[in-house]
């Protein structure tokens, strides 16, 4: 079972969930400081940032070892275009 704790940062509390030894941080906490009402549009707006995509995909060169660089490649190129989405998925 995971464990939370809880770290306010400029007074937004933000969740920190631990799951063995991998910390999760709430991007939904992190988004309410800068628009309570509106978490999902400031998440879903970070996606489409191609500097959020080049981060995630180092992320994943480093830490996942099915990783597939080449279909990563049309994420990347799509990325920050008016026609580019990416949702976050668990699994």
């Amino acid at each position: 079972m995971a464990k939370s704790k809880k770290l306010e940062v400029k007074g937004t509390e933000i969740t920190i969930l631990q799951h063995e030894t991998d910390d999760y941080i709430s991007l939904t906490d992190l988004a309410r400081y800068k628009d309570s009402e509106h978490t999902d549009d400031i998440i879903r707006n970070w996606l489409r940032n191609r500097n959020t995509i080049e981060l995630l995909g180092f992320s994943e060169i480093l830490n996942n070892p099915d990783f597939k660089p080449v279909e990563f490649d049309g994420f990347r190129k799509q990325a920050g275009l008016n026609n580019f989405v990416l949702t976050p998925s668990g699994g």
